[in-house]
């Protein structure tokens, strides 16, 4: 991505120096079940990770206000979504859905043909989403998130295979995809 979009919003690779803004949002979206900034930090720099951060420009300084990551190792064909994490006050304007398309179509770009994930069972917008997306349930895994003893739902889709087009992000701004 160049520049912002229209909306002050864009998305670009995740760096090891976002580590403390993603923890930031880490926190404030998972206040109970926050992965460590030693977790997070591995995954960041990680071979087979590929996380995306979305920053607004609104203020003056760009602030990351949503995260997500994939991992998958080379030559797999599956796949994992590790998380997604928007801003409490920038939900419902669809940053969440580009993140999740942006890892789907890293998935695809990797040659992955099944991608699983596990969404907490009391989180009904997600799950829509996922859904809508293509994911089915395949499991549940008792109080999986802790220490709320909320069960997962484990979800499975299959992917097609990458159309020919873009690379990954760093050349398209929001919503200004061919």
């Amino acid at each position: 991505m160049t520049g912002p979009s229209a909306d002050g919003l864009r998305m670009r690779r995740a760096v090891p120096q976002d580590l403390d803004d993603i923890m930031w949002l880490e926190h404030a979206s998972f206040p109970t079940d926050a992965w460590s900034a030693s977790q997070m930090a591995g995954e960041l720099w990680s071979p087979h990770g590929y996380y995306v951060v979305v920053e607004t420009t609104e203020d003056g300084a760009p602030t990351v206000v949503g995260y997500a990551g994939l991992s998958s190792l080379a030559g797999n064909p599956v796949a994992d979504v590790q998380t997604i994490a928007v801003a409490a006050e920038q939900r419902g304007r669809g940053i969440g859905r580009a993140l999740f398309t942006e890892l789907l179509d890293e998935a695809r770009r990797r040659g992955v043909h099944e991608v699983f994930l596990e969404v907490r069972a009391d989180n009904p917008v997600a799950q829509a989403m996922y859904t809508a997306a293509g994911f089915e349930q395949i499991a549940v895994r008792p109080r999986y998130y802790q220490p709320d003893g909320v069960d997962a739902w484990v979800m499975r889709a299959t992917l097609a295979p990458a159309p020919p087009g873009p690379g990954p992000i760093g050349q398209e701004t929001l919503g200004e995809r061919d």
